[in-house]
């Protein structure tokens, strides 16, 4: 919510406008005046006055149990489940009668909260309505497409991250009249969840970055993921446009039965790209339309996610002064490969990890022209299902042949690795020297005994990993200049 709109202002949505579009009781004890909401809120602490608080139900926490709270924070009205509604513990009506607050009562409140944000969105017929999913690069694509957007044109976005069945449609509030453009991340935590989040959106240019095998245990293969992705073409009517990678596996795919216009994109797909320059851990230096653009973003990996943001600028379309200042302004994000230097320079591409991203994150720092040691951390790769054994296995074999000096891993899951680390070695191979545990104190101690000035070292693993936790022991080495932040990686 604007902080200056506040109970100012228009609200969002009327009570009874919202009730009608999600098909909602109302039961209206706020007085006289029919009313309406300002922000909407899923966690009781989070509200403002004049909110909409969505009361999920959930195996651990009842969001109907901090209705009160809630009111109590300065909500307006509450939307809540009938199946709640009864519940003498719960007393919601009596609650809300003795507060003067509104109820809005449905039968799902995920599903209509959803419906809300859809309603809210057809508010905005000029705002032109992008998203953005894939397996890996949605947060940096969205990142640097709403840069060159925004240098151009008023924009919005969904902030950090927030791309889930709840987290897009509360971004999706966050739209105002003055906004043009809109560019908001799709992710997904379950099957079907694209297709709800397509029908919320309803993009009019939609684009898939890649299909990887981030989430591959809960859909059990790449197959379903590419089908599990395709679902953001859903709700395409004939007007609007696909984008997908020139390079993709699953391009046919993703491309057959597209109602609409679809378009690849890539190196070879763009007659306004006339040059690339790796400049190592600087990044990379474009030529689009002429123009030098340098995006500070280094790796071919982030490579392929400029490329992407750069086809989402072609369709909107944006003007090469604006791509320039856009991809220029381009800054890291958590976790997403920041390069941190001093003594020693730190990968710390730690925010999550799949075999693919795992892959090129080596790729990467086996390739640079590094003078000291490379260091690699290893973290496991979590939520791969029956696909994890396997899925170690091949990291362990990249591994084996990699350019590091040493290699640390951790995590019961990179045991794998480790085997086939071992195996190599035991076969007369020559591999780096290898380092198991799965206690995070025990990592930080071996780490800091071995590390040295001059060494590069990779933190990469999934986000229950926490590798980031290493990061002050291996910045506190003495160094004869401060440390800055640089950006670099390859994220889903």
């Amino acid at each position: 919510m604007d902080k200056g709109l506040m109970m100012n202002g228009n609200p969002l949505m009327g009570f009874s406008e919202l009730a009608e579009a999600i098909g909602a009781r109302l039961i209206s004890l706020s007085g006289p005046g029919e009313g309406g909401f300002y922000s909407a809120a899923l966690d009781s602490r989070a509200v403002e006055p004049g909110a909409l608080f969505v009361a999920l139900p959930g195996s651990c926490r009842d969001g109907h149990c901090y209705v009160e709270a809630a009111f109590r924070g300065g909500a307006a009205a509450a939307l809540v489940e009938e199946s709640r509604l009864g519940k003498a513990e719960l007393a919601l009506e009596e609650t809300a009668r003795r507060l003067g607050k509104t109820l809005l009562v449905v039968e799902d409140t995920l599903r209509a909260f959803q419906d809300a944000a859809a309603a809210y969105l057809k508010k905005f017929p000029r705002l032109l309505r992008i998203g953005i999913t894939g397996s890996a690069g949605k947060t940096t694509t969205k990142e640097a497409a709403a840069a060159m957007a925004a240098a151009e044109r008023p924009t919005v976005t969904n902030p950090g991250n927030l791309n889930s069945e709840t987290g897009l449609p509360l971004a999706v509030f966050s739209v105002r009249e003055h906004h043009r453009v809109g560019i908001f991340e799709m992710g997904m935590n379950r099957r079907g969840e694209i297709g709800e989040l397509a029908r919320v959106l309803r993009p009019q240019i939609a684009l898939i970055t890649n299909i990887g095998s981030a989430h591959v245990g809960i859909l059990g293969s790449k197959d379903a993921i590419a089908e599990e992705k395709k679902a953001i073409f859903s709700r395409f009517t004939g007007e609007e446009t696909a984008l997908i990678p020139e390079d993709e596996e699953y391009r046919a795919f993703l491309s057959a039965g597209v109602r609409g216009r679809v378009r690849f994109f890539g190196r070879e797909s763009f007659p306004e790209l006339s040059g690339v320059r790796d400049l190592g851990l600087e990044g990379t230096e474009l030529t689009w339309e002429g123009l030098p653009v340098r995006f500070g973003l280094p790796g071919k990996h982030h490579l392929r996610n400029a490329l992407a943001a750069l086809a989402i600028a072609r369709e909107i379309p944006l003007g090469a002064q604006a791509v320039r200042r856009g991809l220029q302004g381009v800054r890291p994000l958590f976790g997403r490969g920041e390069i941190l230097r001093g003594a020693v320079t730190v990968v710390q591409d730690c925010y999550n990890a799949n075999p693919e991203s795992v892959l090129e994150a080596l790729a990467f720092c086996d390739g640079l022209p590094w003078p000291g040691r490379r260091v690699y951390v290893i973290g496991s790769m979590l939520e791969l299902g029956e696909e994890s054994a396997a899925a170690h296995e091949r990291i362990g074999r990249v591994l084996a042949s990699s350019g590091a000096d040493r290699i640390f891993l951790f995590g019961a899951e990179t045991r794998g690795a480790l085997g086939v680390l071992e195996r190599v070695g035991e076969g007369g191979g020559r591999v780096p020297a290898c380092f198991h545990t799965n206690y995070i104190d025990v990592l930080s101690q071996a780490v800091a005994d071995y590390v040295a000035p001059g060494d590069l070292v990779l933190l990469k693993g999934s986000r229950g990993c926490a590798l980031e936790r290493l990061t002050e022991v291996l910045l506190s080495i003495p160094a004869s200049e401060g440390v800055t932040a640089t950006a670099w990686g390859g994220v889903v």
